[in-house]
């Protein structure tokens, strides 16, 4: 199903609905990111997606990972809770979310790369080459807050 992400957009749709979702932050030894290219709105983003009906938060990071990327991971902490509800995506078959989604931090513990229905590529990129890339302003702002050294406690928009 195709997707649109709007952000600060007056000509967005409504929303009809919300929709607890988790993104994990996933660095190996080389302080390399792991990404993949999604393959609804042709961007790149950390793994992540919606909690299962029965799921805790860390079980759906874990394995959203898994599906979308190949890696088993363990979470290793919180990076942020998103809120804004100036992001909004548009599904094709009419729904229109809220953001809410819980951002984390892992590492791998096993497993190989491997592409999904959902990432038609899996990185591991150069933090210092994000840039290079494109990667929703939301998403961006999830990677900025998991790199940034000094943060001492959750973000929370």
């Amino acid at each position: 199903m195709a997707r649109i992400d709007y952000f600060d957009d007056p000509d967005a749709p409504e929303i009809n609905s919300v929709v607890p979702s988790v993104t994990v932050a996933v660095r190996d030894d080389d302080g390399r990111l792991l990404l993949i290219h999604r393959t609804d709105n042709d961007l790149w983003s950390i793994p992540g997606g919606a909690v299962d009906p029965g799921e805790t938060v860390r079980q759906a990071g874990v394995r959203e990972a898994r599906e979308e990327t190949g890696y088993d991971i363990e979470i290793t902490g919180l990076v942020g809770i998103y809120t804004d509800t100036r992001h909004r995506i548009a599904y094709s078959d009419g729904e229109v979310r809220a953001q809410f989604s819980i951002c984390m931090t892992g590492r791998v513990t096993g497993g190989t790369a491997r592409t999904s229905s959902e990432s038609s590529e899996v990185v591991w990129q150069p933090v210092e080459q994000l840039d290079d890339l494109n990667i929703h302003q939301s998403i961006r702002l999830r990677i900025d807050h998991a790199l940034d050294p000094d943060r001492t406690e959750p973000w929370l928009t």
